[in-house]
């Protein structure tokens, strides 16, 4: 559980994985991205395919922030076997970190083999880099949300991420249904697709449990720390 009372805006950055994915992204837009990233202090910096990574890595080399990208983004749909293939090749091009679409169709269909078996092939493509599992939670029901939860663990996969930030955000229940799901166990949890408005949305998220958000929005929402202790919303910083 984060403890925001110790954090302060040299160390807020390392809650929040910085992304730039929209389908009209640029070179130079991945380039601002990373040099936002890294004036933030963030845990990492996503594009929205391996095509970006060699850019990418270039322009993060020498910081702590991590190379990061979605795979299989923004549907999912694809074969196990293809999610393999990316995550390699995301891995060979300097990613550190990848966040794997779930194929939500087969997981609703509760084909969970196929389920089971993208999420391994991700696991071992994916190496030593830090893995997480999108669900994209406004397409499930709370059982599919266990259920996907389940899986995830037992794939010994990094961390449950709820959504792309494509489409629907999380709702707080979804996100407490999943937080409960993953009691006890060792895994992660993001939150993507914070809804407006996203300093105080992503502060809740925050204080309920998750420990990474993922947001375009993150230099918005760190500048927004001192208003929300002002107001009560994070607790005043202890040194």
């Amino acid at each position: 559980m984060v403890d925001l009372s110790k954090m302060n805006r040299e160390n807020l950055g390392k809650l929040f994985d910085y992304a730039i994915l929209p389908k009209d992204t640029t070179e130079q837009k991945v380039l601002d991205g990373a040099a936002e990233a890294k004036k933030y202090n963030c845990a990492a910096m996503y594009v929205s395919s391996p095509f970006w990574l060699p850019v990418l890595t270039e322009a993060l080399a020498g910081s702590d922030v991590l190379p990061a990208v979605g795979i299989n983004f923004a549907w999912g749909s694809g074969t196990p076997a293809v999610k393999e293939f990316e995550t390699k090749e995301a891995i060979s091009l300097g990613a550190k970190s990848v966040d794997m679409c779930m194929n939500v169709g087969a997981l609703k269909d509760r084909k969970l083999d196929v389920v089971k078996d993208e999420l391994k092939r991700f696991k071992g493509a994916a190496g030593s880099a830090l893995t997480k599992g999108i669900l994209d939670m406004c397409f499930l029901s709370d059982d599919d949300i266990k259920v996907a939860c389940e899986l995830l663990i037992e794939c010994n996969i990094d961390y449950m991420k709820t959504a792309t930030g494509q489409f629907e955000g999380p709702s707080m229940n979804q996100f407490l249904v999943a937080k409960r799901a993953c009691a006890g166990a060792k895994i992660g949890l993001k939150v993507s697709g914070v809804k407006f408005p996203r300093p105080q949305n992503a502060y809740a998220f925050i204080l309920a449990g998750a420990d990474l958000i993922g947001t375009r929005a993150a230099p918005e929402i760190i500048n927004a720390i001192d208003d929300m202790r002002e107001i009560g919303l994070v607790p005043a910083y202890k040194a």
